[in-house]
């Protein structure tokens, strides 16, 4: 053998390992990710699919570096903490925390995980960080509502039906923040409505609670925003259009089902924004480093169908501001 020859053949020998090195697939990334939604909820492949799209436009595709698991809560705190525990025994890199109850569940169960949680309404006051701009643990995320934002519920109530004088705020007192009733019942008083509220953990509460209203005059809905009303939004649509009384709701998925108005935040655009701080983490940075963020929009939603079934006229204004009219 050639003296050259044999010197390429050594040279060859030293950088094949390199070579080989990097063509290895990287290294698989396991992401959890606890929704306090049913997995039957018909928003939930809208969510769950804008969330895996905005990760692969950042590099992380199923399949080649990434796994993720899906658990779903369906309203239900104490499911939510059985599943918390199961997803952590997996050792995810990262969890995915939908909804506050979500949020706690993990919390309980780690203070090492990285965990980025979105439609938390109030992160400070659950304990979940110490602050917007330093969480300071290893929880960070998105928060979805300001609180003065009941009393903006309120008006727009009565805005689109003046004649309501009683309202009841239906919410579930474990999975909902509590931190909307200031505003909300110091609006009450300037719009003449008196606001009662409404506790309710299982249908046969909100049942209770919708019909309750239905026996007097002037009678109107506000839905407090959490993953037990939200669970079960379909039953207060309907209940709500049975008894024709008018109701406002937190998300637009309540008015895509029928209901009446809707003020809220977009929860896919929650999704997109959550998939850019999962992306951080697992590059390295930390949960406490990362800061909590506002809503950056909210959305107004009138459905003229049920507004026209309710005998109501919706103002011409109202019309103008809303962000989209269903008709």
């Amino acid at each position: 053998m050639k003296r050259r020859d044999f010197i390429t053949l050594l040279g060859g020998a030293a950088t094949w390992p390199l070579a080989a090195r990097a063509q290895q697939p990287d290294r698989v990334r396991r992401i959890g990710a606890l929704i306090g939604a049913a997995e039957n909820d018909p928003e939930a492949p809208r969510r769950v699919g804008e969330f895996r799209q905005a990760l692969a436009k950042l590099g992380w595709s199923e399949g080649r570096n990434v796994v993720i698991d899906f658990r779903w809560g369906a309203g239900d705190p104490n499911r939510m903490r059985a599943q918390a525990k199961e997803l952590i025994g997996l050792t995810p890199d990262v969890i995915v925390a939908e909804s506050t109850p979500a949020a706690m569940a993990l919390r309980q169960e780690t203070a090492a995980v990285p965990i980025v949680f979105v439609q938390v309404a109030n992160p400070i006051g659950s304990g979940l960080v110490a602050s917007l701009a330093r969480p300071g643990a290893n929880l960070t995320g998105f928060t979805n509502f300001e609180p003065t934002i009941g009393g903006k519920w309120l008006e727009l109530l009565k805005e689109i039906a003046p004649g309501v004088t009683r309202a009841v705020a239906i919410f579930n007192p474990e999975t909902h923040s509590g931190q909307y009733w200031q505003s909300l019942e110091a609006a009450a008083p300037s719009l003449a409505v008196e606001v009662n509220r409404a506790p309710a953990r299982d249908a046969a509460a909100i049942e209770s609670a919708v019909a309750g209203l239905a026996h007097e005059a002037n009678g109107g809905v506000l839905v407090m925003p959490d993953s037990f009303t939200l669970t079960h939004r379909e039953l207060i649509v309907t209940l709500t259009a049975r008894h024709r009384l008018p109701a406002i709701y937190p998300f637009r998925v309540f008015t895509e089902s029928g209901g009446l108005l809707s003020y809220g935040v977009d929860q896919v655009e929650f999704y997109r924004r959550a998939a850019s701080y999962v992306d951080r983490i697992l590059k390295g940075e930390k949960p406490a480093d990362l800061p909590v963020q506002a809503p950056t929009k909210f959305e107004l939603i009138v459905n003229l169908k049920t507004a026209k079934a309710l005998g109501l006229d919706v103002p011409w204004i109202l019309e103008q501001r809303a962000d989209e009219v269903i008709e």
